[in-house]
């Protein structure tokens, strides 16, 4: 089998995780870009002796960590990653990354530490100090776009257990837009299909024309929106959802988002 063939029922949700990684559709897609690129280049670099989703996102590390912030690059190239993105372990320290292999990819710790290049103990220590930073991370106000009852109950239910505080759980696309301007929520949690029919992006999309806040969409189907041919969601949780990817999610969301503002606040 070719390492095409190999990898490639795995190239959304290596997407999903470089996003979640870089906070960014275009940053992580260029990032995986840049694996397939390594990997043709040098095929030797593809870990025959792991199974092609640990060895596709080993690589992927590998790229990662091989980035330096002062090598130059050619802007020319849409591809290329900007020097604002290249620092890597500033953007997303290791425990970030152990927690989001382990809690959203669904890697074992024995796993994660093979993707890492560490002891599984190390993975474990990781994990537990991505968990502490989580804790004590300033809470949220939170709307829920879902118009499933219990999901919406165990989504509000998960961000509160964390700290966070739901303000609204919107149904559709109208309560949705009138609950942002009521609330000014500091982040988003939305489905895909709403009760009405209509696309919770389409609601997403019109309430950021008017307010900047970080969303996590929530789907069934995460492999639809994870092509990287268009516009795409950057944090996404699959359904049916596990406590911790709900947690890792939002908390990279908002990791992100008070970097931004933090970075706003200097340039001001």
């Amino acid at each position: 089998m070719s390492i095409a063939t190999a990898v490639a029922p795995y190239l959304p949700y290596l997407r999903r995780f470089a996003r979640a990684l870089t906070g960014s559709q275009e940053s992580g897609d260029a990032y995986v870009v840049a694996v397939l690129e390594a990997l043709i280049a040098d095929p030797s670099s593809f870990e025959a002796s792991m199974n092609p989703r640990t060895a596709l996102y080993a690589a992927f590390i590998r790229v990662w960590d091989s980035v330096d912030l002062n090598h130059s690059t050619d802007s020319s190239n849409p591809g290329d990653l900007r020097a604002s993105d290249r620092r890597l372990d500033a953007l997303t320290p290791k425990p970030r990354q152990a927690f989001l292999l382990v809690a959203v990819e669904g890697f074992s710790t024995s796993e994660a530490a093979r993707v890492l290049g560490v002891t599984e103990r190390d993975v474990k220590t990781l994990i537990d100090v991505a968990g502490s930073e989580i804790a004590n991370q300033i809470a949220a106000d939170v709307l829920i776009i879902e118009d499933e009852p219990l999901i919406a109950m165990d989504l509000e239910s998960l961000v509160t257990d964390v700290g966070h505080r739901v303000v609204a759980v919107a149904r559709t696309h109208t309560e949705a837009i009138e609950a942002v301007h009521r609330h000014k929520p500091g982040l988003v949690l939305a489905d895909i299909q709403l009760a009405d029919g209509s696309s919770g992006l389409e609601a997403v999309n019109e309430i950021l024309e008017t307010v900047v806040v970080p969303v996590v969409f929530i789907t069934a189907y995460p492999e639809r929106l994870l092509t990287g041919d268009k516009p795409e969601p950057v944090f996404l949780i699959t359904k049916p959802f596990q406590p911790e990817t709900v947690k890792a999610i939002v908390s990279q969301a908002l990791f992100f988002d008070s970097r931004a503002r933090r970075a706003g606040q200097e340039a001001a």
